[in-house]
């Protein structure tokens, strides 16, 4: 079923041009993506690139004692799998389902061909690719320096940004896995926030009562991060 132009909730497949736009509908294929499904592991070459509609996808590496360490999330305003137009093949990172939703999928070989045989297509997708390497930098600074209650809160935040919602569906040990400490630290961190009546937590469903409160309290990644995609990815972006 070749999809509509209206059907295509992903903020950056909207900054298509039209003709551009019109080119992609038949290669594109509608998916849902489940809670802690593995789009592909680090050295795995990419058969699919995914544009989220609504899923939340975590970027992360893995050390060889198995320590995991956060990269960047990913929603409706980008992709999953930029190494496919980058040349490398095989990416070295791994990406995990953080919120069930629905994505988009374009095999990797198509996405290949239309980075390469389009100009606006490669501007878009280098300006994109440049404001997720920010993402990644300014995610390892904070993971570093701040606290499980600050990385938790941005992490909330922009995953907000990337459903566009006050409701998360997400598991304290998913958290964890993702931010890369134990999950008693994040349990510990819920509920500091909760009883700060930021957020309201059960059983995998985080609710924002107070975004703004949860963004005082955040440190000043999650405006950097937001800052940079605005810079490079405006609504009003012309290739």
């Amino acid at each position: 079923m070749v999809l509509s132009e209206g059907q295509l909730e992903n903020q950056l497949l909207a900054l298509l041009p039209a003709a551009d736009k019109a080119r992609w509908l038949p290669l594109l294929k509608y998916v849902y993506l489940r809670q802690g499904q593995s789009l592909y592991i680090s050295g795995q070459a990419l058969n699919y690139v995914y544009f989220p509609m609504g899923s939340i996808v975590a970027l992360h590496g893995m050390s060889q004692s198995g320590l995991m360490s956060e990269l960047a999330l990913i929603g409706r305003e980008g992709l999953v799998g930029i190494v496919s137009f980058l040349g490398g093949g095989s990416s070295t990172s791994d990406a995990i389902v953080l919120s069930s939703g629905p994505a988009l999928r374009m095999g990797a070989m198509a996405m290949r061909y239309e980075f390469e045989n389009s100009s606006a297509v490669m501007s878009l997708m280098l300006r994109y690719t440049q404001a997720l390497i920010s993402q990644m930098a300014q995610t390892a600074v904070c993971n570093q320096y701040h606290t499980v209650d600050q990385a938790m809160s941005r992490l909330l935040l922009l995953s907000l940004d990337c459903v566009q919602s006050t409701e998360l569906n997400m598991t304290q040990g998913l958290i964890a896995q993702v931010l890369g400490v134990r999950r008693e630290r994040v349990s510990e961190a819920a509920v500091r926030l909760q009883r700060a009546r930021l957020i309201q937590y059960s059983r995998g469903r985080i609710v924002v009562l107070d975004r703004s409160g949860l963004a005082h309290g955040s440190c000043e990644c999650y405006g950097a991060i937001k800052k940079e995609y605005e810079r490079l990815l405006p609504a009003t972006w012309v290739p």
